[in-house]
């Protein structure tokens, strides 16, 4: 069977194998965030001896041998890796259509406004080194999260948000859910990343706010209480942004 794969290579093979590659090739990145990448390599060296076994060198009994554990393998891999293809979906079906689900904010004004204000609660929480956490809700539903924490269904504003994340107020080690155009919920749990290739001096909130990333469509803002800055979670990347940045940012993520 591979003999003839290869002395027959159409466009229609070569497609077969980029498809595949590219799958692999997702997988593995998918895996190299969640901290499983030996798991990986120890599937892809199994799929490997299984291919040459049953294909190339045509050994009936342990091909039969692998194929029985495949028909059972296959369970165990939802099993083992459900967070993961759970994630896979997410990606999959955020780029169905990008953009933050604001509902009601459909006037330039009011758009103007809840910038404005999370503009001003981020840099006064920068300013102090107050530790935060919010979440821009995108196209995903996070209802699973919100329901983590404690129900506001708040009109933005600075002074609510600082509020929240005060260090004495019993919200603020949660993240703030920002939902069409209304503070959510706050005291949110959220997945928290296990991106082995982050800075150690991140701590939870920025694992946090990437973890979010990386299963949902979902936009994290954090401001470190030890340093002051403001990172920006998004399409499963993790980076400091000036307060130019953060304006732009802002901006298009609500307008655009």
């Amino acid at each position: 069977m591979m003999d003839q794969f290869f002395t027959a290579l159409t466009f229609k093979n070569i497609v077969d194998v980029l498809l595949v590659a590219a799958v692999a090739l997702y997988a593995y990145r998918l895996l190299r965030r969640s901290g499983a990448v030996n798991l990986f390599w120890g599937l892809f060296a199994f799929v490997m001896v299984w291919v040459l076994a049953s294909y190339v060198f045509d050994l009936k009994l342990t091909g039969a041998l692998f194929n029985q554990i495949v028909s059972v393998g296959a369970i165990a891999i939802i099993v083992i890796f459900q967070n993961e293809i759970r994630a896979f979906f997410y990606r999959v079906g955020s780029t169905m259509g990008k953009g933050l689900s604001w509902g009601k904010m459909h006037k330039q004004q009011e758009t103007s406004r809840v910038v404005g204000e999370l503009e001003t609660a981020l840099r006064h929480m920068s300013a102090n080194k107050t530790g935060a956490l919010i979440v821009l809700t995108g196209k995903q539903d996070l209802s699973e999260y919100a329901d983590s924490g404690e129900q506001l269904d708040a009109t933005i504003s600075a002074r609510l948000i600082e509020t929240v994340f005060f260090k004495n107020s019993p919200l603020h080690d949660g993240a703030l859910l920002i939902t069409d155009g209304r503070m959510r919920s706050a005291g949110c749990i959220l997945p928290v990343s296990a991106d082995k290739s982050l800075p150690t001096h991140y701590g939870l909130r920025h694992r946090a706010a990437l973890g979010l990333t990386e299963q949902t469509d979902a936009t994290a803002l954090v401001v470190s209480e030890e340093t002051g800055q403001i990172a920006l979670a998004i399409d499963n990347t993790l980076r400091v942004v000036t307060e130019d940045e953060l304006t732009a940012t802002l901006t298009g993520l609500f307008i655009g």
